[in-house]
């Protein structure tokens, strides 16, 4: 492709990766003809998931046997940070090139920096002096306040909230609406369970999950 459009292949035929040809789509079909992307097509090593979403381009063989294409960029589109790491760091090996794709529905501030071959989906909303590092997928309506650095290969899931001064290391999962409270750090390699408010502090490979009951009683006046 020629000028401002840029070909692009996806990684994954899986649901992330439904959305994020949906977000390219919609990014074209807003922005025009600026920086747009052209998704060539995806890669797979079960060609099964393929055929269970209707994607905008075809299907290019197996990640396993591909050889990286130069004259792409590729974005990742593989939630499981099992594999995900792994198949990065082997394209990179073999020369390919990762961009960072921000959705426009996505609050940015001018002081935030984003790394290498991050997604940013819609109505996320990143404060003032945020970090986001290579490599980390920031779902939809996240929020991540203020002065808070998130590393590289994190998978935050839809409606995590990061309070202020939280700083979040390498390798971690964050399921649907995990939330912490200010200058909360968090290591590497961990998993926070959905629902989780993080109040201390979380070393490297835990797994945050647990549970409690309130009874409430209500008396009527």
């Amino acid at each position: 492709m020629t000028g401002d459009i840029k070909d692009v292949i996806i990684i994954g035929t899986g649901g992330h990766s439904a959305e994020l040809d949906d977000y390219i789509y919609f990014d074209n079909e807003k922005r025009g003809s600026i920086n747009k992307l052209h998704v060539k097509g995806f890669l797979d090593d079960d060609v099964s998931k393929y055929h269970a979403y209707k994607l905008s381009a075809p299907f290019l063989g197996t990640i396993s046997a591909h050889k990286v294409d130069h004259k792409c960029c590729y974005l990742i589109g593989i939630a499981n940070l099992q594999f995900r790491k792994s198949i990065i760091e082997r394209f990179l090996i073999e020369g390919a090139e990762f961009i960072s794709f921000v959705h426009p529905d996505a609050y940015i501030s001018r002081s935030a920096k984003i790394g290498i071959g991050v997604v940013i989906a819609p109505n996320v909303t990143l404060g003032p002096n945020t970090e986001i590092g290579d490599f980390t997928m920031v779902n939809s309506r996240c929020s991540i306040g203020h002065d808070s650095k998130v590393g590289k290969y994190n998978f935050l899931s839809p409606n995590v909230c990061l309070s202020g001064n939280t700083i979040v290391g390498d390798e971690n999962m964050f399921g649907i609406n995990a939330a912490t409270i200010p200058a909360i750090e968090i290591g590497n390699r961990n998993k926070i369970m959905a629902g989780m408010t993080i109040s201390q502090s979380v070393k490297d490979d835990e797994v945050v999950f647990y549970r409690f009951k309130e009874r409430i009683i209500a008396i009527q006046k």
